[in-house]
C-alpha cells in the first residue's frame, strides 16, 4: 500500500455494483482506505452522477486515486475526464493498467463490469496502484494536458 492516507474514492452505476463490492474488499485487504460513494443497490442510476462524485474528489485532492465501474467503462471515463486534474483510463488489460500510470499519470481506474470479470479488474487495479508515474519525457506531455484543461476551462467559463 502507498503511505498516502487519502482514500481511494470508488463508485459505480447499477451495472457495476457487484464488481464494486469486490474491488472495495480488495482495496481494504491491500490496506487502502476506501470511500465508497455508491450506489448500494442495483436499481437503475445515472452514471454521470457517480463519475462526478469520484472525479470531484480526485480533482480537488481529497482522494489520490479513484475507481469507477459501469457496463463498459466508457461512460464513466468520458464523464470523469471532464474534470481538471483527472486522467481516467479504462484498464482493459494489464498493459493498460501499468502504462496508464507510468506514462500518463492516470489517477482514476475505470472498469467495464460487462466486459471483464471482477478478478481481472482487481489484478489490473493492483498494478495500477503499484506503478509510479515515470516522469521524464512523459511529464512534458502530462503538463500539456493540464495546459489544455486550463485553456479550455477558461473558454468554457466565458461561454457560459
Amino acid at each position: 500500500m502507498s503511505g498516502n492516507a487519502l482514500p481511494v474514492a470508488i463508485a459505480s452505476d447499477h451495472a457495476g455494483v457487484e464488481m464494486k463490492k469486490n474491488l472495495v474488499d480488495a482495496l481494504s485487504e491491500w490496506g487502502y482506505p476506501v470511500e465508497d460513494l455508491g450506489p448500494g443497490t442495483v436499481d437503475s442510476v445515472d452514471y454521470p452522477d457517480y463519475a462526478e462524485a469520484v472525479a470531484m474528489r480526485v480533482s480537488n485532492g481529497t482522494a489520490k486515486f479513484g475507481v469507477l465501474i459501469c457496463g463498459t467503462g466508457i461512460g464513466m471515463s468520458i464523464s470523469a475526464n471532464k474534470f481538471p486534474n483527472v486522467r481516467a483510463a479504462i484498464l482493459y488489460d494489464e498493459y493498460a493498467a501499468r502504462y496508464s500510470r507510468l506514462h500518463n499519470d492516470a489517477n482514476i481506474a475505470v472498469f467495464g463490469a460487462r466486459t471483464m470479470n471482477a478478478d481481472a479488474a482487481a489484478a489490473r487495479l493492483r498494478i495500477f496502484l503499484s506503478e509510479p508515474f515515470e516522469k521524464g519525457r512523459h511529464e512534458r506531455r502530462v503538463k500539456k494536458i493540464r495546459s489544455i484543461e486550463k485553456r479550455v476551462g477558461r473558454q468554457g467559463a466565458q461561454d457560459a
